[in-house]
């Protein structure tokens, strides 16, 4: 059983950074597939960024096209912590952010068992 609590959620206009934490309880954190998934109202949740339990080989992290080159996904497994540096942020990244694990990486949010409660990232224009 993995719980994972998010933070670091808040309102900053368009341009500014904020960095989103997930906190993992249980031994294995260092095994799971992490990601962050976000929703907007109305719309379906949406694959963000992930990170292979093995952070330091190559192609170990991959994002959703409309964050590549603003967002970068990180993890601690000393502390079983997984981050999401946001910059550049946009209105359009307006959504509750979720902290997801999962024993087989991928995009697809059926692919994770366990989710955190989420966090509201707003960005004013």
């Amino acid at each position: 059983q993995v719980q994972l609590v998010e933070s670091g959620g808040g309102s900053v206009q368009a341009g500014g950074s904020l960095r989103l934490s997930c906190v993992a309880s249980g031994r294995t954190f260092s095994r799971y597939t992490m990601a962050w998934f976000r929703q907007a109202p109305g719309k379906e949740r949406q694959f963000v960024a992930r990170i292979w339990w093995n952070s330091w080989s190559s192609g170990s992290t991959n994002y959703a096209d409309p964050v590549k080159g603003r967002f970068t996904i990180s993890r601690d497994n000393a502390k079983n912590t997984v981050y999401l540096q946001m910059n550049i942020l946009r209105p359009e990244d307006t959504a509750v952010y979720y902290c997801a694990a999962g024993l087989v990486p991928g995009d697809v949010a059926g692919l994770y068992e366990y989710w955190g409660q989420g966090t509201q990232v707003t960005v004013s224009s």
